[in-house]
């Protein structure tokens, strides 16, 4: 500590200066002039020492009356500090009124686009972005997905969300999109040359297979015997391809009386129970089966890869992601200003009434910090915080009793 070794110091030249003076030099009137400044400030030295050495602990450890002031005065030094702080440094109103006139949505913004305009900040995030998404446990994950499926089938009545697929099926207009997508499909499968063939085949086949007597038996085996399979074939896919397009044609009546019957059947699935149980139960043996835990499994881990290499790209891009991110959060903001500043406030609000109610325990807390320090610990902590300052009260008494030594030798 420079200011104790000074005031040590100081008191040393008093003391030396004493000595010398009074009886090494020539009695004369300046060496009487400078025995009485060096004694009086030796004096004054060893005075203002002894006060400040008793502020924290006995002279040479003699327990001298009011001597180690500190000590002995702790519960009223640290019940004075609690008081100081909770009433005139840290009180609540002050800290209220502080945190009220807080802008802190501004402030956190500021504070966002100053670490975000640093290249190393933004690729520091991505990477600690990355680190997280690696220890994510995937495995526990997937089953713990699997196991909210299984409840969530256990516990769900299915019946109304069958109504209502059904009901939007029924009446968005899904029931026309399934039919087209089905006679889409449906086209293209029979203008295939196989579908031709085979549809030739088959119902050369049948005909072959008609056992008709008299004179329509006559007429049929005529007929087959006339049509062979290539020839039945193209006019069975005619045929076909002729329905197929009749009822992709909207408004046309055999296409209404289909999506009629569709309809009637779609709106009465959920009244037929027996189907209703054996579909929950489909559902409950799918969601519990390992095949679902190893499919969800094996997409978490696609997405997190994905994920991965994302954050790897812009890693090599300088983490700009984050700055386009954050640029389109604030004008997506510019339009809430109202919004935000209720959030501001009920925020403030919490914070404001958390300090209210918890005020005390900030007493409570230097208190236990306090008591948790011995004596010694108390003690130096004192000194390295204001010894310094009072050392220097040490050497203001040896030359101010210098000073008024000198002064009084002249009466």
């Amino acid at each position: 500590m420079k200011s104790r070794y000074i005031a040590s110091l100081s008191l040393a030249i008093m003391f030396i200066g004493f000595i010398v003076t009074r009886w090494w030099l020539p009695e004369n009137d300046w060496t009487m002039l400078l025995e009485s400044g060096f004694e009086a400030g030796l004096v004054g030295g060893i005075a203002d020492w002894f006060a400040v050495t008793a502020l924290f602990r006995h002279p040479f450890g003699i327990p001298i009356p009011h001597t180690s002031l500190l000590l002995k005065n702790r519960d009223k030094i640290v019940n004075s500090l609690i008081s100081a702080m909770e009433t005139e440094l840290l009180n609540k109103e002050s800290i209220s009124r502080k945190l009220k006139e807080l802008k802190l949505f501004k402030g956190i913004a500021s504070a966002i686009v100053g670490l975000l305009s640093r290249r190393s900040v933004r690729v520091g995030v991505l990477r600690f972005a990355q680190s997280s998404i690696e220890q994510v446990p995937l495995e526990k994950l997937s089953v713990k997905i699997q196991e909210l499926a299984v409840d969530y089938v256990r516990k769900q009545d299915i019946v109304p969300i069958v109504d209502k697929l059904t009901d939007k099926f029924a009446y968005d207009g899904w029931d026309e999109k399934a039919l087209d997508f089905v006679l889409e499909q449906g086209k293209e499968w029979v203008k295939k040359r196989e579908t031709e063939q085979f549809f030739g085949r088959l119902a050369h086949s049948k005909m072959e297979e008609m056992q008709v007597g008299g004179f329509m038996g006559f007429a049929v085996q005529a007929f087959v015997g006339f049509m062979s399979p290539e020839k039945l074939g193209p006019i069975i896919q005619g045929m076909l391809l002729s329905s197929i397009k009749e009822l992709s044609i909207p408004g046309n009546p055999n296409r209404q009386k289909l999506l009629d019957e569709v309809k009637r059947h779609a709106l009465a699935l959920s009244a037929n129970e027996e189907l209703m149980a054996q579909l929950k139960n489909w559902l409950q043996t799918s969601t519990e089966s390992v095949q679902l835990e190893r499919f969800i499994h094996l997409r978490l881990e696609e997405l997190r890869q994905l994920l991965l290499d994302k954050l790897e790209d812009e890693c090599l891009n300088g983490g700009r992601v984050l700055v386009r991110g954050f640029r389109f959060l604030t004008e997506a903001a510019k339009g809430k200003e109202e919004l935000l500043d209720r959030w501001e406030q009920s925020i403030l609000s919490f914070m404001v009434n958390w300090i209210e109610k918890n005020h005390y325990r900030i007493g409570l807390l230097v208190r236990d910090n306090l008591n948790k320090m011995d004596d010694q610990a108390l003690v130096s902590m004192l000194e390295q915080k204001i010894g310094n300052d009072l050392q220097w009260i040490r050497v203001n008494g040896a030359v101010c009793g210098f000073i008024v030594g000198v002064i009084l030798y002249f009466f």
